[in-house]
């Protein structure tokens, strides 16, 4: 790990104005309050939907600079980036945003991985977009290339920690008090393999190979676990996060609250969250088969089990409901039958909504966005389901940063001819 060279005057004086302002945002009543509706919420209390907009293209938001940049020092850049991002959503985009009362420094470690490092041709249209054209090297091609798996081997720097730590309160520390946090836990075996395969190779394999999908399954979850083990043992495991992968994720219902505040967290004593986005094509049974059966020991582990992201589920849930006992959230894409997933979800679990973000890609139409909204709004009210709507997975919106604040000003109002707080 390399050494600290810690902030300049400069970086500083430019860190500590910007954490007053979000001191002074951080602190307002309305953070209580929508963190009780979150918590409510994931405790399956169904009410006003929390509504939040996740992984924006930064790239092309910046307006009249707000979002330059003017520290030098790497340390304290990373800092300015979390301060002038959530001041700026704010200001423009808020949503249910919760900000918390203090800095986060997360524990840091690193992993000698599991034997694969991605291989791949790219076509990149625009430079600042992190969204782009893959095209990967199958790596997994026969049973020889499953045996170059390996259990990864996690180290924790906990000296490293504590230095951070005392760097940013020497910043901010009569400003916002700073906390050390942990991570939280993202298991997602079939984007992984994608990128060590190419999508193709694996559908053709489900059907023509099975037993080879088997041994990379087989292979890689060992790499999992061990991954897993490592970091609860390590104390890298955390339960007080706010957001878990763009959707919130406090509870009353996780076991924490027993346990000395002192001792690190378990495995069961926060959220596990995996998904199976290229099986959107494949049968229920094939994807108990190949996916759900290999994370399931995992997620018993665990307290609680969020699945999905893009794939369409509708067609799965009742699978979902028998393979994993502790499932709390389940994700309802834009390519999902909404009423399906609405019927099938009813009181059980939360209906997490993923609103379309071709809405906003271009233009944002105040019609379109908001017959969305009530679509979801209707078929929730009409199932009983605690539901979340978030706006996620936002590849462009054309260098019209606008857009984002068309959308959240029409979900807001829309929600407001629904519930009166």
């Amino acid at each position: 790990m390399s050494q600290i060279s810690g902030p300049t005057k400069g970086d500083v004086s430019v860190l500590r104005e910007l954490a007053k302002r979000y001191a002074e945002i951080a602190s307002l009543d309305i953070m209580e309050k929508t963190r009780r509706r979150m918590t409510e919420n994931n405790d399956l209390k169904p009410g006003r939907p929390p509504v939040l907009l996740h992984e924006v293209p930064w790239h092309e938001m910046d307006v009249d600079g707000k979002l330059a940049l003017k520290c030098t020092d790497p340390f304290a850049r990373n800092m300015e980036i979390f301060f002038r991002k959530n001041l700026f959503q704010w200001e423009y985009f808020p949503g249910d945003m919760y900000l918390e009362p203090f800095y986060a420094i997360y524990k840091t470690y690193t992993s000698t991985g599991n034997g694969f490092e991605v291989m791949e041709n790219q076509i990149i249209i625009d430079g600042g977009n992190n969204i782009y054209s893959h095209r990967y090297v199958d790596q997994l091609e026969n049973a020889e290339d499953v045996e170059k798996f390996r259990k990864p081997v996690l180290t924790a720097y906990p000296e490293k920690d504590k230095e951070y730590v005392t760097l940013a309160r020497e910043v901010l520390g009569d400003i916002l008090p700073i906390e050390l946090r942990g991570r939280d836990i993202y298991c997602p075996p079939w984007d992984d393999i994608a990128r060590f395969r190419g999508v193709t190779a694996i559908l053709m394999d489900l059907a023509d190979r099975p037993e080879h999908i088997h041994r990379i399954m087989s292979k890689y979850i060992e790499g999992a676990t061990a991954e897993l083990e490592q970091m609860e043992a390590l104390g890298l495991l955390e339960y007080r996060n706010p957001y878990l992968h763009c959707t919130p994720e406090f509870t009353s219902d996780l076991p924490r609250k027993d346990r000395n505040p002192d001792e690190p967290p378990r495995l069961k004593d926060v959220w596990f969250r995996t998904m199976a986005q290229i099986f959107s094509v494949v049968s229920p049974d094939m994807h108990e088969e190949f996916d759900a059966l290999y994370t399931k020991p995992l997620a018993d582990r665990c307290g609680l089990t969020y699945y999905g992201c893009c794939e369409a589920l509708d067609r799965k849930i009742p699978m979902l409901r028998k393979t994993y006992k502790n499932l709390r959230k389940i994700g309802v894409s834009p390519w999902a039958s909404e009423e399906t997933c609405a019927e099938q979800i009813g009181k059980a679990y939360v209906y997490s909504r993923k609103a379309n973000p071709a809405n906003v890609s271009q233009t944002a139409d105040p019609d379109v966005i908001r017959a969305e909204t009530r679509n979801t709004v209707e078929l929730c009210l009409k199932y009983g389901c605690p539901y979340e709507i978030v706006l996620k997975d936002i590849s462009t919106v054309s260098y019209h940063p606008e857009n984002l604040s068309v959308w959240e000003e029409t979900v807001r109002k829309t929600l407001d001819e629904y519930y009166k707080d």
